[in-house]
């Protein structure tokens, strides 16, 4: 927003108030006070006076001369000057605030809509596939999506907790219907035992434990984002509401309406005696400046971090395939698992098989996230965001000058109020930003600091501190670590992370491809096997984690699994 410049008329009045400083100060009427004090609406004409008089009761607007104002204008001036600067402070951080909101907003409902569709996927499995146990499963799945976007959206749960839920929950479901086909029913103090048992026998074997390094690795991040994100909010809604000292306002009543009372209606303060009065009562507000400057930088780093094989959009995309994973698992070994159940629980009673519908609705419209493009992921709209929010790094180390140099002062070389008078300049010393530099401010008394900003500037701390992972849980080591000269950031998964657990696939390539397969809201209920991962093993041959094709590998390990799984329960 560009300086404000003054008319041939205001710059010629500007210059006989200029002459009249040097005599007699004093205004030949009070008309055009009387007209501003109005026009502004700040209270009624009733009071105030016709012509110059003596300003006995005044107590900040004083003067050796006759005055315009009264001991009531006075009042009203400190109460409109608190709300003129308050209306400033708004201005400047309103493009600011806008870009925090609407991103905050927008990679809420993308979430909210990726959670969707991720459900939407495993459902579609259910239905597709293993539709016989469809009616149960989809209940599961629905309560396993929820509790992601409860944790997402910073409710206190455990991904841990609730990833293994969901596999204790479905397993009762997979017995009767993968496991045991010829079941249909069993009784609930059946299915107790069995989901009781699930993690003892690992039906699913190292899926689960899988799922929970992925889940925690992708949500965690994306948690912290949007949390940092309203933080980011409230720092602004906090500097947007100051308290301001009673000598601040004293200042800002002096600097913006005492010239009235003296007939300047027109003046603007000295851009020197502004930045002293401006830079004193946002003393506090500039120490905020150094974590603000953190803030950004952290957000920065985190958000290059959220890519790769545990991005939120490929794990939950990706999850049915897990799932599937999981149910295959389970179908080969279900002739031991069904010995050990029966160790367990007992048999379970059999009765008449029945093929319940799949009540899971297929055709759920406005599924879209956001632009399909390739390029159009949340990778990119917070990369896009982020080059945005960089351009406010020193928002609040320069807010008093922005204030000043666009809103309040007078432009260099007019005349300009200094506090007492219309003069050319401004010849106090400026002093600069922040408390220490108060010290010597010839215009505004700093006493301590703000209870308030102290709090939002610890509020920023701690957000600074979860955004570099300082004070993450320890999931599996996961830990954000920069690299290089150039502030890259990268996530490491150190020490028990190897190709079996997923760290390593393909990429973002993945997921755009999958991005790009549900444009009509759904993958194909006949070809989910379309819909799946690939992995690339050691020797660079792929299989297919639906489960239709495995490699000699997989097999002698599925068998050496079994053969020791038998072992123990011989010996045991």
């Amino acid at each position: 927003m560009g300086r404000k410049s003054l008319s041939p008329g205001v710059l010629g009045l500007g210059v006989l108030l200029l002459a009249a400083a040097s005599g007699a100060a004093e205004p030949p009427s009070c008309e055009s006070v009387r007209k501003v004090f109005q026009l502004r609406q700040l209270g009624s004409l009733r009071g105030i006076p016709e012509s110059p008089r003596a300003g006995l009761d005044l107590q900040v607007c004083t003067s050796k001369n006759p005055t315009c104002c009264t001991k009531k204008m006075e009042e009203r001036y400190q109460t409109a000057v608190k709300q003129d600067i308050q209306q400033v402070l708004q201005t400047a951080s309103a493009t600011l605030k806008f870009l925090i909101s609407r991103n905050a907003a927008a990679f809420q409902e993308n979430f909210e809509m990726l959670i969707r569709l991720a459900e939407n996927y495993t459902s579609t499995l259910f239905c597709s596939t293993y539709r016989n146990m469809a009616a149960e499963a989809t209940t599961h799945v629905r309560e396993f999506f929820t509790d992601v976007g409860l944790f997402l959206f910073g409710t206190d749960v455990s991904t841990q907790e609730f990833v293994n839920r969901f596999f204790d929950t479905l397993f009762p479901a997979v017995y009767k219907h993968v496991i045991n086909p010829s079941l249909t029913d069993i009784s609930v103090e059946y299915a107790e035992c069995l989901r009781l048992v699930r993690r003892d026998i690992r039906p699913f074997g190292n899926i689960p434990k899988k799922a929970i390094g992925q889940m925690e690795r992708s949500l965690l991040p994306s948690r912290t984002f949007l949390q940092a994100l309203n933080l980011g909010i409230e720092v602004i809604n906090t500097t947007d509401h100051l308290h301001f000292s009673k000598d601040c306002s004293r200042a800002l009543l002096r600097m913006q309406y005492c010239p009235h009372c003296q007939g300047l209606t027109l003046s603007k303060p000295c851009m020197g005696y502004c930045l002293n009065v401006i830079r004193g009562c946002l003393a506090n507000v500039a120490e905020v400046d150094l974590h603000w400057r953190g803030y950004i930088q952290s957000l920065e780093k985190l958000s290059n971090a959220m890519s790769g094989t545990y991005n939120i959009e490929h794990v939950l995309l990706n999850f049915h395939s897990l799932v599937n994973d999981a149910l295959e698992q389970a179908r080969i070994n279900g002739p031991e698992l069904s010995e050990q159940v029966n160790k367990v629980c007992g048999p379970p009673v059999r009765k008449p098989a029945m093929s319940p519908g799949c009540s899971f609705d297929q055709n759920i419209q406005g599924l879209k996230m956001f632009s399909r493009d390739s390029e159009e992921t949340l990778a990119n709209r917070r990369k896009e965001f982020i080059s945005h929010l960089r351009l406010y790094r020193a928002f609040y180390g320069g807010l008093a000058d922005q204030l000043c140099g666009n809103e309040l002062a007078a432009a260099d070389g007019l005349p300009c109020w200094n506090g007492e008078d219309v003069v050319r300049s401004y010849t106090h010393r400026v002093v600069g930003s922040g408390i220490k530099a108060q010290s010597a401010n010839p215009e505004v008394k700093v006493k301590g600091t703000d209870p308030v900003i102290n709090q939002i500037i610890d509020k920023l701390k701690h957000i600074i501190q979860l955004l570099q992972g300082k004070s993450f849980p320890k999931y599996h080591k996961w830990d954000l670590q920069q690299t290089g000269s150039g502030g890259g950031v990268h996530e490491e998964i150190s020490g028990d992370c190897d190709d079996e657990d997923g760290c390593a696939g393909s990429g973002s390539g993945e997921i755009k491809r999958v991005l790009k397969s549900v444009d009509s809201g759904m993958p194909d209920k006949t070809n989910l096997s379309d819909v799946k991962q690939i992995h690339q093993t050691n020797d660079d041959s792929t299989s297919d984690t639906t489960g239709r094709a495995y490699t000699t590998m997989a097999d002698c390990m599925t068998v050496m699994l079994i053969i020791l799984v038998t072992l123990f329960l011989v010996l045991w």
